[in-house]
C-alpha cells in the first residue's frame, strides 16, 4: 500500500524504520512543525521529521491537519492508508475521508483502557501489572475506534515510563506493520471497543509532577517513575526546585517525618508517610544532574530540614 505516516516524538521513529523496511511505500510523512528547544531556544525539527530527511521522504508540517493546503497535498498524494504514531494534533473529519482504509493509530495500552494523551505514565502511576499496545481506526470521539491488533507488555516494578515506552515502540512497530498487511490482503477486520473498562490518561503537566512526602512511599515511587522522563518528578528545597529521578523504597528502614532527610556516607533517605524512600539522581535548579549523595555533601541538610518545604 501506499501510505502517509503520522508521527513526531522519538517514540514514533521505530514504527517510520519499520514501514520504510516494510512492502509499504512511504510517500510522505506528517509530523508537527519545526519548534524551539533547549538552552539556546533553537529551532529544531522533530525526530520524525529527521528520520524522514535521512531516508528521503517528503515532510508536511502542517499548523493544523485541517490547513486546506495540507488537504489538497495529501488528496494529490493519494494515500491508501495513514498510519499514526503520536502525531500530537487532533485530525478533522475531511483528513479522515482522505485515506480508503482510514488513519491507523499505534496507541500505546490495552484499550479501552487509558485512551487519551499519556496512557504509558498513567498505567505506571496506578500501578498496573501489565500495558501494551493496540492498533485501531482512528474515529472522532477520542481514541474510541474499532481495533485491529494488541499486544502486552508486563510492567516491571523497577520500570520508568520512559523504560516501558522504549519497549513498546519497538514491539508496536511491528503490530503496526502486521496490521497494515493484514488489511492490504483483506484478512484482517477491526472489532468495535468494549464498552466496559474505559479509563482516560490525560497529559501530566509540571504541577502533576511535584512529589508529596506525605504519601505512602508506593505512591511516592510510582509517580517518579510516571513522571520519567517526562513531565520529570520534583521536589522543593530551600525555596528551590529539585528534579528527581527514580528512588527505591525501603520497608524494612526506620521511619522518618515526610520529608525528612536521613543522610549517610552512601545513601540519603527521605521519609513518606509510610517507610522511607532512597533518593537516586537528583538535579538542583540550575545545575547538572548528580548522585543524591554528592548532592547532599554540597547542601549539608540540617536535622530539621525537609523536602517539599518552601
Amino acid at each position: 500500500m501506499k501510505v502517509v505516516f503520522a508521527g513526531t516524538p522519538e517514540v514514533a521513529v521505530p514504527s517510520l524504520e519499520a514501514l520504510l523496511d516494510s512492502r509499504h511505500e512511504v510517500a510522505a510523512v506528517v509530523t508537527r512543525p519545526d519548534a524551539t528547544s533547549g538552552r539556546g531556544r533553537r529551532v529544531h525539527a522533530s525526530p520524525v521529521a529527521h528520520k524522514a530527511e535521512e531516508a528521503g521522504v517528503e515532510a508536511l508540517k502542517p499548523a493544523k491537519a485541517s490547513d486546506p493546503a495540507f488537504l489538497d497535498r495529501l488528496r494529490a498524494i493519494g494515500p491508501d492508508c495513514c498510519p499514526v504514531v503520536a502525531y500530537g494534533a487532533l485530525l478533522r473529519q475531511a483528513a479522515l475521508d482522505i485515506p480508503r482504509h482510514g488513519w491507523i493509530n499505534l496507541h500505546f495500552s490495552l484499550l479501552p483502557a487509558w485512551r487519551g494523551a499519556a496512557p504509558v505514565q498513567h498505567a505506571v502511576l496506578h500501578g498496573d501489572d501489565v500495558t501494551g499496545a493496540a492498533t485501531f481506526r482512528i474515529e472522532p470521539d477520542l481514541d474510541s475506534g474499532p481495533v485491529y491488533g494488541v499486544l502486552t507488555e508486563p510492567i516491571g516494578a523497577r520500570d520508568t515510563s520512559g523504560d516501558l515506552l522504549e519497549r513498546l515502540a519497538h514491539a508496536g512497530a511491528e503490530l503496526l506493520v502486521r496490521t497494515l498487511d493484514g488489511i492490504e490482503s483483506g484478512q484482517l477486520t477491526a472489532r468495535p471497543q468494549e464498552s466496559d473498562g474505559v479509563s482516560f490518561a490525560p497529559k501530566l503537566t509540571t504541577e502533576d509532577a511535584r512529589v508529596d512526602f506525605t504519601a505512602p512511599a508506593m505512591r511516592v515511587d510510582r509517580l517518579v517513575r510516571a513522571c520519567t522522563p517526562a513531565p520529570g518528578a520534583w521536589t522543593t528545597f530551600r525555596g528551590t526546585r529539585l528534579k528527581l529521578g527514580p528512588v527505591v523504597p525501603l520497608p524494612d528502614a526506620t521511619a522518618l517525618p515526610p520529608g525528612r532527610l536521613a543522610v549517610t556516607k552512601h545513601q540519603v533517605m527521605v521519609g513518606t508517610a509510610t517507610h522511607p524512600v532512597e533518593l537516586g539522581e537528583v538535579q538542583p535548579q540550575g545545575k547538572r544532574r548528580m548522585s543524591a549523595v554528592e548532592w547532599a555533601r554540597g547542601v549539608r541538610p540540617g536535622e530539621d530540614e525537609r523536602l517539599g518545604e518552601e
